[in-house]
């Protein structure tokens, strides 16, 4: 078993970006090419729209590369009036 596997963190890529980086994070993550990711995530909306709110709910949930915080973690917090960085 790969030594790294347990270091290994989901998050969106700065590098790898296109939009939000969702897709080259995933990409990272996986050890794949991020335009395969994007490919399926393409494939995925022509066949009924599902890419598209995968997509979204990725970006909810990753945290950017060199984060701490999810966009959807600081958004709840905004909401409850705590104090949130981005």
């Amino acid at each position: 078993m790969n030594d790294n596997f347990g270091s290994k963190k989901l998050r969106r890529s700065r590098q790898q970006r296109l939009l939000t980086g969702v897709c080259g994070g995933i990409g990272e993550f996986a050890g794949v090419d991020a335009n395969l990711v994007r490919l399926a995530f393409a494939v995925f909306t022509l066949m009924g729209g599902s890419g598209v709110l995968l997509y979204v709910i990725a970006w909810l949930v990753m945290p950017e590369e060199g984060g701490q915080a999810s966009m959807l973690e600081h958004l709840i917090r905004n909401f409850q009036g705590k104090k949130s960085d981005i």
